[in-house]
């Protein structure tokens, strides 16, 4: 089992950044990917970026250039900094590792960004 906890969300207006955290604990070793996702308000969940154990990174086209995944293999942690925000990324952010039969998911934090 692997219990994934978001932190770093908030209150920010257009152009500025946050920096969203996420903390792995359990069964860590067995995971390769972890990604954020996001989910704004009457849509579906979709993905954000995605970085692999080995640090290959992925990311949606409405991020790139923006946003920044990385990881700390060691801490069990993976990171998304985000900059230059734009209103159309409120949403709520989960932290995402896919698993043999399955997948986990944390509680989600909120990014609300004022126009």
């Amino acid at each position: 089992q692997v219990q994934l906890v978001e932190s770093g969300g908030g209150l920010v207006q257009a152009g500025g950044s946050l920096r969203l955290s996420c903390a792995a604990s359990g069964s860590i070793f067995s995971i390769n990917t972890m990604n954020w996702y996001r989910q704004a308000p009457g849509k579906q969940r979709e993905f954000v970026a995605g970085v692999t154990r080995s640090g290959r990174t992925n990311y949606a086209d409405s991020v790139k250039g923006r946003f920044t995944i990385s990881r700390d293999n060691g801490k069990g942690a993976v990171y998304l900094q985000m900059n230059s925000l734009k209103s159309e990324d409120t949403a709520v952010y989960y932290c995402n590792a896919p698993a043999i039969g399955g997948s986990y998911w944390g509680q989600g934090t909120q990014v609300t960004v004022s126009s």
